[in-house]
């Protein structure tokens, strides 16, 4: 009997661990093929994009939470065209743009990113910075300065392969707003009504407030730096070599591209959705709706939480770990997509592979967007409004690239048998139709009141 029981165990154990292992096996997988979708998603969470989240908490409440599971399949579509276009062709966004397409298209479109992307460094630096300084007495200047040149020092000196894990790895800060959320405490019912059963309201304010939720969430950033990236990944893992004239690619491979695209895309969702829920049963609740950076959201949150023991602090440390750790990674993001755009265009060497010497112009782009950004904290350019500007400008900016990138997709010319498939087509056609639709009603919108 006792054999037989130590034969039993000794098999429960073998099971025990080849569960283990084949658990571990398929995380293992899974962190392998989140890449460039999942540090793409985390970005679009950058510090300005949490201001806006912010922004529509504290001063819409739970009503305009329906926005963000319209938004994912719209999202994901648009980033899930941008990376296969990278993996197919093998090159930029603005590089097939240039190839195949008018550059009367291409150098506004590019010209529209740069300046996007430049404002949206320096409102992200702004808000580190603030950040930082909630719990570090040192100057705002000196504090801002200070990151941008560990910023750029870390994208000039580390190589691909170390820098993109360390992105990835980045990602895990988006984290820290799940968590102060169900640290304060949620209605999860009232939440999923309101996300789920509601009908949309609009006016005026609600309008242009969702111009900007569209423009932070489908950002033209995203367009070049996701595309950019899965060439990057092909170059570092020998799918492409400067010696091949299209990279090596399969179905499997494909596939891996559009799971890394989802996960990071919905990761961006989800996590936007739970600031406007954080914000909204916080500060909304409690009277504040008008904040002037996301450090303001995460400093409100501090004196207004009751009922848990330091919760508010608590909330707010978390929610200020996200704000730094998803600005390191959202700032090379913008500063590199504008790199991207412009040396394709311009027909310069680029690309984060290359060392520094090899690609003086590439890095040079990124140097100056984050120095320029930079700048923008100390001309008295009011925060918040260049952050809400910025994110109907790249509303704005979105409607003829997603056009672009509707016709790219869809093309055998360019993508052979990897074209977009029916669901793809009118997912991306759609984003386009939502976006130039939301664009023409503020404008419309404007006019009427101009006229009053």
């Amino acid at each position: 009997m006792k054999r037989y029981n130590k034969a039993t165990a000794h098999k429960k154990r073998l099971r025990s661990i080849g569960k283990s292992w084949l658990v571990r096996k398929r995380f293992s997988r899974i962190l392998h093929i989140l890449g460039p979708g999942l540090v793409t998603g985390a970005a679009d969470d950058d510090p300005s994009g949490i201001a806006t989240y912010s922004q529509v908490g504290a001063g819409y409440g739970f009503t305009l939470l329906w926005a963000f599971p319209a938004m994912l399949p719209l999202l994901a579509a648009v980033q899930e065209s941008c990376s296969r276009i990278g993996a197919v062709t093998g090159k930029g966004l603005a590089a097939i743009i240039k190839q195949n397409y008018s550059k009367r298209l291409l150098y506004p479109a590019v010209a529209l990113v740069v300046i996007a992307n430049t404002v949206n460094i320096g409102a992200d630096l702004g808000a580190m910075a603030a950040t930082i300084r909630l719990f570090v007495n040192i100057p705002f200047g000196i504090v801002a300065t200070v990151m941008a040149l560990i910023i750029i020092l870390l994208v000039v000196t580390v190589n691909y392969t170390t820098y993109a894990k360390v992105l990835k790895w980045l990602a895990v800060t988006l984290l820290a707003y799940p968590a102060a959320a169900i640290l304060i405490g949620q209605d999860w019912g009232k939440l999923f009504s309101s996300t789920f059963l509601t009908l949309p309201h609009f006016n005026i304010s609600t309008v242009y407030i969702i111009v900007g939720l569209l423009g932070t969430t489908i950002s033209p950033y995203l367009f070049f730096w996701d595309t950019s990236e899965v060439v990057e990944d092909e170059i570092s893992e020998h799918r492409l070599t400067e010696k091949m004239t299209s990279p090596h690619i399969s179905k499997r491979f494909i596939k891996n591209i559009r799971i890394d695209n989802f996960i990071g895309m919905a990761l961006a969702t989800i996590t936007g959705w739970f600031v406007v829920v954080v914000c909204a049963s916080v500060l909304f609740k409690n009277g504040v709706t008008q904040i002037n950076s996301a450090s303001d959201a995460a400093r409100a949150l501090e004196p207004l939480v009751s009922g848990v023991p330091h919760a508010g602090v608590i909330a707010k440390l978390i929610f200020s770990v996200g704000i730094i750790g998803i600005g390191m990674l959202a700032i090379p993001v913008l500063a590199g997509s504008s790199s991207y755009a412009v040396t394709e265009t311009l027909g310069w060497k680029e690309g984060l592979h290359r060392k520094f010497g090899q690609a003086l112009g590439f890095y040079g782009v990124i140097i100056v967007a984050t120095l320029v950004g930079l700048t923008i904290n100390f001309v008295g350019i009011d925060p918040i409004k260049a952050l809400i500007f910025t994110a109907v400008f790249n509303g704005i900016a979105s409607v003829p690239l997603l056009i672009i990138i509707s016709k790219i997709g869809k093309s055998e010319a360019i993508m052979g048998s990897y074209k977009s498939g029916l669901l793809s087509r009118t997912l991306v056609q759609l984003a386009f139709l939502v976006n130039l639709a939301a664009v023409l009603v503020l404008f419309i919108s404007y006019i009427m009141q101009l006229g009053k």
